[in-house]
């Protein structure tokens, strides 16, 4: 499978076709809601004077330094949300920034990115935050969320953003919006974890510029995302191999694939440019079938 690039970079082959439920977003939406609804049943009982809902909170969640706290906490607190309201918001965003990211990241690379954006804004809430602010105990997805909502404005930075379902601005502006607000916040008393969002947002960008982004390029599309079909059909075997040859007319059926797969490419190209242009969403049923037949054909 190729690798991306960011700004001049090629897109790897698609997963079957895009899809608006890939399958680490979908694990990972299943794995929090998981988590959120055993701890709500969990978290009822007791035994004596053991509470499971206790002893969920000072193994799983973030603790500061000498304060309960163990490495595993690190990931393991990002599975963890307060209420319903956290965990659906937290969510939601997910879906809405990783999903493409996903589908042009790749799911193992997406993964690693997404566990990656989740440790350093753990990290940074333990060791960053205590010179601004007290620090207690925490929970929650928002320090990979925050990673993935950078990494989707600095790779998609034109797309349309509605505020409210009604309000568009553009990912760029949104992004600088939410971080300035995440900075602004520092060293205030409002029970978030700062310094987890902000962290998780400069691992994201430090990921990005390691893995080949580069500032002024928009999100592009190479156009040999399907060259090596152009391989298919030939042979480093010699006629001479065979024998002797009657003699026959003679058909290119080669050249013939080769066309064939060169006016494929060539919608492939424009249907890719119209997804980079204006999102799956502007593709046409025949389009997509299109698109997805030729996804088909990479497997």
């Amino acid at each position: 499978m190729a690798n991306n690039r960011y700004g001049n970079y090629y897109r790897p082959s698609f997963f079957g076709g895009f899809q608006f439920f890939p399958p680490v977003i979908k694990t990972l939406l299943l794995s929090n809601a998981g988590v959120f609804l055993g701890m709500m049943f969990f978290g009822n009982f007791r035994i004596g004077d053991f509470s499971f809902e206790n002893f969920f909170y000072k193994a799983f969640a973030l603790w500061p330094l000498g304060s309960g706290f163990g490495f595993w906490q690190l990931f393991t607190y990002m599975f963890m949300h307060a209420n319903l309201t956290h965990i659906f918001f937290n969510m939601l965003a997910l879906w809405m920034f990783g999903m493409e990211l996903e589908n042009v990241m790749g799911s193992r690379k997406f993964l690693i990115f997404y566990l990656l954006c989740g440790f350093g804004g753990g990290l940074a809430n333990l060791i960053v935050a205590p010179f601004f602010t007290s620090v207690g105990p925490t929970i929650g997805a928002s320090g990979a969320v925050y990673g993935v909502l950078l990494a989707f404005g600095m790779m998609f930075p034109d797309r349309p953003i509605y505020i409210y379902f009604l309000l568009p601005i553009k990912a760029k502006y949104f992004v600088f919006i939410y971080m300035a607000i995440e900075i602004f916040s520092v060293g205030s008393m409002d029970g978030v974890a700062h310094f987890a969002h902000l962290g998780g947002a400069l691992v994201a960008f430090l990921y990005l510029l390691s893995d080949g982004y580069r500032f002024g390029s928009s999100y592009q599309v190479k156009k040999n995302i399907f060259s090596q079909f152009n391989n298919f059909g030939h042979s480093s075997r010699r006629v001479d191999d065979y024998g002797e040859v009657d003699d026959a007319k003679i058909y290119d059926i080669r050249e013939q694939q080769h066309q064939e797969q060169q006016s494929t490419q060539q919608q492939i190209d424009a249907i890719l440019d119209k997804i980079s242009r204006g999102g799956y969403q502007s593709l046409t049923e025949e389009e997509k079938r299109i698109l997805f037949e030729a996804s088909k054909k990479m497997h």
